[in-house]
């Protein structure tokens, strides 16, 4: 399969459509959405635009489909922002008109339940860009992340190669969108310790695939996801949400993929920071750093089996933490692992 296109890029100033592909949680969160849009137009200058199911809870996968099929068609839209994630976007898919995709492409960004559209533009040829949330990152308490805004300001407006740099702080607790307090506050951050490397050092410069682990699983049960010779060679990114899979499954999914002969061909493995603590489940400190040492290490497992030869690096900030930066989905990474340095073409 050749590489995926990248598709022209929004201006200061352009409209860009504002869709929820998965869940209608501006309907539940509507400040929350709202400081969201606000700061999508003074921090980026960008207008948004939003479409009939954009603010509906349970919206029908074939309406949600059409949205985002209007969003592509619509020639004065530039680019297409997910609110949030979810987790039936794998019923939109089925419902897409992709002639209109091919014959329109245009920047979409989102992840989590997006690596359902993200996984589906890769196979149109159209690459797409994994990260960002109007709800989660525009709409954080107290201020975007200085991070996440430079990441998706970067992905969003140039073309460029751009050097992923490991943040000083991090946090897998964020505010509580209940909370009349949140909009004002910022949540609680932690020192980082930055990225960990192992395997060849040796450069690798190739396309870029994966995203949401649990949601690759999916896919791959599906039947979502094209032969092996399609992804082979390229950089393989993951990450795990909020639900914090137990460190077995993360090992039975990646072995599975690995049966499937499709590790064996990446080249290199950005592993995200692992989100360790949610509301529903606050894990103390010390049962935080044994879930997110637990994931590593089921990680290492599986690729030191199936991959062997694979550079991998860890706890990148690519995925349900914060700060988040955005990664090119079939677009251009370079892995140096001589250097330890990560770049994406945007």
């Amino acid at each position: 399969m050749p590489q995926p296109s990248y598709p022209a890029k929004p201006r200061p100033g352009d409209r860009v459509a504002v869709v929820s592909p998965s869940a209608g949680l501006p309907a539940i969160f509507p400040e929350v959405y709202e400081l969201g849009l606000r700061r999508l137009r003074d921090e980026l200058g960008l207008e948004p635009v939003e479409y009939p199911t954009t603010r509906v809870l349970g919206a029908h996968p074939a309406d949600r489909a059409r949205d985002l099929v209007a969003a592509f068609a619509d020639p004065s839209i530039t680019a297409v922002l997910a609110t949030v994630g979810g987790d039936d976007q794998i019923t939109v898919i089925p419902h897409l008109d992709d002639a209109v995709l091919r014959a329109n492409p245009k920047p979409f960004f989102g992840y989590s339940d997006n690596t359902n559209l993200l996984n589906h533009l890769f196979g149109l040829g159209v690459v797409s860009y994994h990260g960002g949330s109007v709800l989660v990152h525009l709409g954080r308490g107290g201020a975007p992340h200085p991070v996440s805004l430079d990441s998706l300001r970067a992905a969003l407006f140039t073309s460029g190669w751009h050097e992923l740099t490991a943040p000083a702080e991090w946090t897998d607790e964020p505010g509580d969108w209940r909370d009349p307090a949140y909009l004002g506050t910022e949540p609680t951050m932690f020192p980082a310790e930055g990225w960990r490397w192992s395997g060849p050092a040796t450069v690798v410069e190739a396309p870029l695939w994966g995203g949401n682990l649990e949601i690759l699983h999916w896919l791959l049960a599906a039947g979502r996801v094209g032969p092996n010779a399609d992804y082979a060679g390229c950089v393989l990114a993951i990450e795990t949400s909020e639900e914090m899979p137990p460190d077995t499954e993360v090992y039975r999914i990646l072995r599975n993929m690995g049966e499937r002969g499709l590790l064996a061909g990446f080249s290199a493995v950005l592993v995200g920071r692992a989100k360790a603590w949610n509301h529903p489940r606050p894990l103390a400190a010390a049962e935080k750093r044994a879930y997110a040492e637990a994931q590593r290490a089921a990680v290492a497992r599986a690729l030191h089996e199936y991959a062997p030869d694979a550079i991998v690096v860890y706890d990148l900030d690519i995925g349900h933490t914060d700060p988040q930066q955005i990664l090119p989905y079939g677009g251009t990474v370079r892995v140096d692992a001589a250097d330890r340095r990560i770049s994406v073409r945007y």
